[in-house]
Formats: C-alpha cells, sequence, structure tokens
C-alpha cells in the first residue's frame, strides 16, 4: 500500500466518509430520509457524474463485471447500507451509527474466510474474535442503549455494515475495464430508483426546509459519501490491490474522524463503555485483521 495512495487517497476517504454520518444525522432531522433525502440526492450525483465522465470522454458501454457492480453497488451501498443508515439515524445518534459501519473490515474478512474459502491466520482470527467483542459491547452496554436508544436502528447499523461488506466485494473488477466515473454516476441511479419506489410506499413526503437542510444536502451529494468519496472509493480498491486492504482504511472512522466530526458539529458524546472500551476493542480487532492481510491468505 503505497504512502500517496494512504495519504491522498486513504485518509481523505475516511474523513468525507465518517463526516457523512453527521450530515446524515442533520438530514433526517428536516426530511423524510429515503424519498426526500436519498433518492433525491442519488439522483442529482447521478446526472453530475454521467456529465462529468461524459466530458472525460467516457461511456456507458461497460464490460459484464463492471454492470454487475453497478447494479450490486448501487442496491448494497447506495440503497441498503445508506438507504439502512439513515432510517437508523433518527433514533441512533452519528457517533455511534459510525462506529457500527467501521466494523466492516472485519465483516470483509469473515466474508473471505466463509465464502471465498480464505484461511485465517491465528492473528486475524483474533482480530475477528475482538471485533465480534466490541459489537457486543457497543448494543450491550453502551450509554445510548441504557438511555433508551431504540435497538431497532442499531440492529439497521448492522445491516447495513454487511451490505457495504457485499458492495466493497463486488467492485474488485469494477475499474478493470475503465469509465470509473461512468460507473460511479450510473450506480447512483440504481439507488435514486430502489430508494423511490422504498419511499412511495413507506414514508410520508414533508420536508422542512432550512439552511443547516440545504448546507448538509449539498455536501453529501459532491463529498462524502457522494461523488468525491464514491470515486475516490472505486480508485483505493484498485490501487492498493484489492477490497480487503482498502478496507483498512473503515479502521480510521471510530477513533478519529466519525466520533470527532460529530462531537465538534452535534455536540454528541460516547460513554467510557461504549465510547472507550467498545471502540478500542473493535478497533484493536480491525487492525489485527489488516495487519494479517499484509501476506496474501492460502485458499483452504
Amino acid at each position: 500500500m503505497d504512502l500517496r495512495a494512504i495519504f491522498m487517497g486513504g485518509l481523505g476517504f475516511a474523513f468525507l466518509w465518517s463526516s457523512a454520518f453527521t450530515s446524515a444525522r442533520v438530514i433526517v432531522t428536516y426530511a423524510p430520509p429515503m424519498g426526500g433525502s436519498l433518492a433525491v440526492r442519488f439522483l442529482i450525483s447521478g446526472l453530475i457524474g454521467v456529465a462529468i465522465a461524459k466530458a472525460l470522454g467516457q461511456n456507458w458501454n461497460l464490460i459484464r463485471n463492471q454492470w454487475r457492480a453497478v447494479i450490486v453497488f448501487g442496491l448494497c451501498q447506495n440503497a441498503l447500507y445508506l438507504g439502512l443508515n439513515f432510517v437508523a439515524m433518527q433514533w441512533v445518534e452519528a457517533g455511534l451509527a459510525s462506529i457500527i459501519a467501521s466494523t466492516m473490515p472485519l465483516m470483509v474478512a469473515f466474508a473471505g474466510w466463509t465464502i471465498f474459502g480464505d484461511r485465517l491466520k491465528p492473528q486475524a482470527a483474533l482480530g475477528l474474535a475482538l471485533g465480534i467483542a466490541g459489537g457486543v459491547t457497543l448494543i450491550m452496554g453502551g450509554s445510548r442503549l441504557s438511555g433508551g436508544v431504540d435497538v431497532t436502528g442499531v440492529v439497521l447499523c448492522f445491516i447495513a455494515a454487511a451490505a457495504l461488506t457485499i458492495a466493497t466485494l463486488s467492485v474488485r473488477t469494477a475499474s478493470s475495464g475503465g469509465n470509473l466515473m461512468m460507473i460511479v454516476g450510473l450506480q447512483m441511479f440504481v439507488g435514486a430508483f430502489a430508494l423511490a419506489i422504498a419511499s412511495a410506499v413507506l414514508e410520508t413526503p414533508q420536508v422542512t426546509w432550512s439552511w443547516q437542510l440545504g448546507v448538509a444536502f449539498t455536501y453529501t451529494v459532491l463529498g462524502g459519501p457522494g461523488l468525491l468519496a464514491t470515486w475516490i472509493w472505486f480508485a483505493l480498491v484498485t490501487r492498493v490491490g484489492g477490497a480487503v486492504r482498502a478496507a483498512t482504511f473503515h479502521f480510521l472512522n471510530p477513533p478519529f474522524f466519525g466520533v470527532a466530526v460529530a462531537a465538534v458539529l452535534l455536540g454528541e458524546a460516547l460513554g467510557w463503555l461504549d465510547g472507550g472500551v467498545g471502540v478500542a476493542v473493535i478497533t484493536l480487532g480491525i487492525l489485527l485483521v489488516q495487519l494479517a492481510k499484509q501476506n496474501p491468505p492460502t485458499q483452504s
């Protein structure tokens, strides 16, 4: 993993992605999470992304693996991961949601072991166990849950992280045929279509207009995890050598950007058990898994 990818791509992605939890928390205060927020945002992001791609000389003559990635990534990241997180953040604070989302590298490693037959080193197995323990600590012992946070919201965040795992594994060959920005734009349309249908069935359209909504919405369209963050993620998966190594940058979310941005802008604070012990245990688990991945695992 080269230093340029780490500092120019990885850290930028981690900040953009983590800060999106804070902007999402603001948005769902003023607008329905699926239709009034995400579906419109993905439509705008898709139009901008495709326009940029055409200006760069790209086209939508994608290879089969790329079309598969467009559909899977659009459904799993945009519709499921972001959709479920936006719904959950009606009840779950942004800092806690970002911590749960950071378990994605553990899920990627677990999927590699159970689905793709990767043989886990003892170090990686210990990391997975610690990650699970940290997640249980967040759910069972967190100050927010004891204070009355809806457990359904926390469960939705974990399901969302699992959906992001599937999306991450799907992009391993997405950029092999070029047209990267076109892929980014097209998968936005997939998310917009899926969430528009869900919103029509499940939501009542009601928006409270405010400058806070305008700023947060604009940021999610252009920044994290909108066009810029998604483009960085696709490029990062290709540059650093695969989904598992790229997932390392989610390790930065809980101890640094996710909780920090929510604390500064929203005044959120985690208790010693979930904010201290839970974060530390999950962080150590992710670090062990990623260090074990420095040498490619063997197939069983």
